[in-house]
């Protein structure tokens, strides 16, 4: 059976100011998403899942559902703040979605497969997605996962600072820890952050990051489910609190429940965090389309 890559694109671009997972960056108006659709199919995905909100469905079905009608099954699930569990209470103000936890949780009924994770707004380069396609083909234990990681020199922004989960990593390449470690900006000796204690902490670019790429196997319903539930028993009156990925598994990982290997990537990341990096996606897209790795019209 074809794995299945599950997009998230129900994010708001709130840093970027628009809706940048559907902004063109390709010569024939293809957007990130568009060419890690290709790299995926490429690899031998079978079925692309987008996670969206309501008021950009028109715009998946023309860009996406239609377009790719012939060449790989595509589906679609809406990310709401009702999708809730049955009997919980919420703050009746809310309008945030719940996090990336969540936009997985909201899946369930339309993946049975081994899946990878991937976001809308990042390229994520086709090395890594034919990483990702072998393990979840070749990998036999239901609880072990999979992140592929990239260096941390390799994903940040010229034009500002960006957050990333930092991860420590065992001697036999599994995860111990993931830190999410928020404005982290370039400096010419590697990056460094605001650290908790108000003094900078330092990085010297090759630690190992998470961009968001998971492989995951259906028995992460369970894992995330209890996890959330017990987040909205919490925080269910928050106006703004959100559960993401890194932190829904981090308990399982630690207590022995499941274990995530880490499979590095060699490719550099880029994305549109700020307005002024598209600019040089574009020309990255350009470069690589002279390379003869993407075809200057993805849908011909």
């Amino acid at each position: 059976m074809k794995p299945t890559l599950l997009v998230l694109a129900a994010g708001m671009g709130s840093r970027y100011g628009g809706n940048k997972q559907l902004d063109e960056v390709g010569p024939s108006g293809e957007t990130i998403i568009d060419y890690s659709i290709y790299d995926a199919i490429r690899a031998g995905f079978g079925k692309i899942v987008f996670v969206i909100r309501r008021d950009i469905e028109d715009q998946v079905r023309e860009r996406f559902v239609e377009r790719l009608d012939g060449k790989i099954e595509v589906d679609y699930v809406f990310q709401e703040i009702t999708n809730l569990p049955e009997g919980v209470k919420v703050s009746p103000e809310r309008q945030k979605p719940w996090g990336t936890s969540h936009a997985i949780l909201v899946t369930k009924e339309k993946i049975r497969e081994p899946f990878g994770v991937i976001n809308a707004d990042d390229y994520y380069g086709a090395e890594s997605f034919n990483i990702l396609r072998d393990f979840l083909i070749n990998d036999t234990s239901d609880t072990n996962y999979c992140i592929v990681g990239y260096k941390l020199g390799n994903t940040l922004s010229d034009y500002g600072n960006v957050n990333r989960g930092i991860c420590q990593v065992s001697p036999d390449g599994f995860l111990q820890n993931i830190v999410e470690t928020r404005e982290i900006q370039k400096i010419k000796t590697g990056a460094m952050a605001p650290g908790t204690d108000g003094d900078p902490q330092y990085f010297t670019g090759n630690e190992v990051v998470s961009m968001n790429l998971w492989g995951f196997k259906p028995s992460c319903f369970d894992f995330l489910g209890r996890e959330f539930r017990s987040f909205i028993d919490r925080s269910g009156m928050d106006l703004k609190s959100e559960l993401d990925i890194p932190t829904s598994v981090d308990k399982f990982v630690k207590n022995g429940e499941i274990t995530i290997e880490i499979l590095m990537s060699n490719e550099r990341w880029f994305g549109v965090t700020y307005r002024d990096d598209k600019p040089h996606v574009v020309e990255n897209i350009k470069k690589m389309i002279r390379k003869g790795i993407y075809p200057a019209r993805i849908y011909q």
